[in-house]
């Protein structure tokens, strides 16, 4: 097997909102993330932007902010300006789907906290009460963009783990 040369983890994730002042306030505010940074790189000449990131050649990223997201991956936010955006955020069932997941050490706080900053919560806390992920309660909802994240909380851990060679990172405990 090869791999990558170096590889240690995550460094950030990256994702588009439609304005990222209301944006960077929610994941600040509401969700505690701290802004460490902005970045704001203006358009780029012919076709860069096409070679480059893969979108239309006229798209320009208006202002990027960088931020900090607990002890996990930090979030890189973009507001692009482009003739072919799609202002529609994938659901998970779509190609290119995803949500990011946040781990809570109280998972019954956190809904009740983002409840009451107005931000839709779907369904109910569900359990994961079965297999290698037994342990685990959840809970999604969506930023006022749209986009989709979890809340995640297994304080005692997962059930995987009573038998794993290698464990997933966590947010909890040092890296390996």
């Amino acid at each position: 097997m090869s791999v990558m040369p170096g590889m240690r983890g995550a460094d950030h994730i990256g994702f588009t909102v439609p304005d990222l002042d209301t944006a960077v306030k929610f994941l600040v505010e509401v969700l505690g993330c701290t802004e460490i940074y902005e970045l704001n790189p203006g358009r780029a000449e012919g076709n860069w932007m096409r070679d480059n990131m893969n979108v239309h050649p006229d798209a320009y990223v208006r202002k990027v902010k960088l931020l900090r997201c607990g002890a996990g991956a930090n979030f890189e936010v973009f507001e692009y300006q482009s003739p072919d955006q799609k202002s529609a955020p994938p659901r998970n069932s779509d190609i290119g789907g995803h949500h990011v997941a946040l781990y809570v050490d109280d998972i019954d706080a956190a809904v009740v906290h983002l409840k009451q900053h107005g931000v839709q919560v779907l369904g109910e806390v569900k359990a994961t009460t079965t297999g290698p992920s037994a342990g685990t309660r959840w809970a999604y909802f969506l930023a006022p963009w749209g986009m989709q994240f979890e809340l995640v909380s297994f304080p005692q851990g997962k059930a995987y783990e009573a038998t794993a060679g290698t464990r997933l990172w966590d947010t909890r405990q040092p890296a390996d």
